[in-house]
């Protein structure tokens, strides 16, 4: 997995909103427009892992009234908003621990955190922390999303294009490969089809933060499944080797 590369900014009052990625090992389409297939698992938008990363930190901010997804690695700090995500260098600070990239800027102290941006400040506590899913738990396993009411899985295999659906609550269980249709490294986003003409299926998979809806625990992804005539919300996490 790589490290994100260089950020842009899009000030949008006090949201924050970036891009990142890494290159793809696939091809999501050819000259005519027609998805490929490869025998390997893509790399995914680097985006979407924790780094080095133990543990995701969830923090509720105001006044925007919105939520972030935080992961502290060694020498950065990986942050998650509505809209996308920042690879934050470490900066020089006398008290807590700043990371800033251009314009913006996380700083915290304990349980308080202030977000700055080019058009705003948001005032942050901490809320739900977790810890980040490891390969030792999730063997073969390079992403791993899940939903809740009902409950459904979804995990890709890190050495093969096929992903393995858990639906109600483990009751149906199916391994399905699939074709990479988009893989935009910039935006983080990722959309993955069917290799085959039935059943169909989709999954969506954005950077961004995200909340499971029964815990609260926070999550980098947001992961749409679509499936049976029927979509799925949910959240997700890359899972480094």
């Amino acid at each position: 997995m790589t490290f994100f590369t260089p950020l842009r900014l899009a000030a949008v009052g006090a949201c924050l909103m970036a891009l990142t990625g890494c290159a793809s090992t696939s091809s999501p389409a050819d000259e005519s427009g027609t998805m490929t297939v490869n025998s390997s698992a893509p790399l995914l938008p680097s985006v979407l892992f924790a780094g080095n990363a133990e543990q995701y930190q969830g923090w509720h901010c105001q006044p925007a009234d919105q939520n972030l997804v935080t992961a502290t690695n060694t020498n950065d700090l990986r942050l998650w908003s509505l809209h996308g995500a920042w690879q934050l260098p470490q900066a020089v600070v006398a008290n807590g621990a700043r990371y800033q990239d251009g314009g913006i800027s996380f700083w915290n102290r304990g349980n308080q955190a202030m977000v700055e941006t080019p058009r705003g400040q948001l005032q942050c506590t901490l809320g739900e922390e977790r810890n980040v899913l490891t390969r030792s738990e999730r063997p073969g396993v390079m992403f791993f999303g899940h939903g809740n009411e009902p409950g459904w899985v979804v995990a890709l295999a890190h050495d093969s294009p096929t992903l393995t659906l858990e639906l109600n609550y483990g009751e149906e269980r199916i391994e399905l490969p699939y074709m990479v249709s988009v893989m935009d490294n910039e935006a983080g986003r990722v959309v993955l089809e069917n290799a085959r003409i039935e059943p169909f299926f989709r999954v969506r998979i954005e950077a961004g933060a995200c909340f499971d809806n029964m815990s609260g625990f926070p999550f980098p992804a947001r992961v749409t499944l679509s499936y049976g005539g029927e979509q799925f919300s949910g959240c997700g996490q890359g899972i480094a080797p």
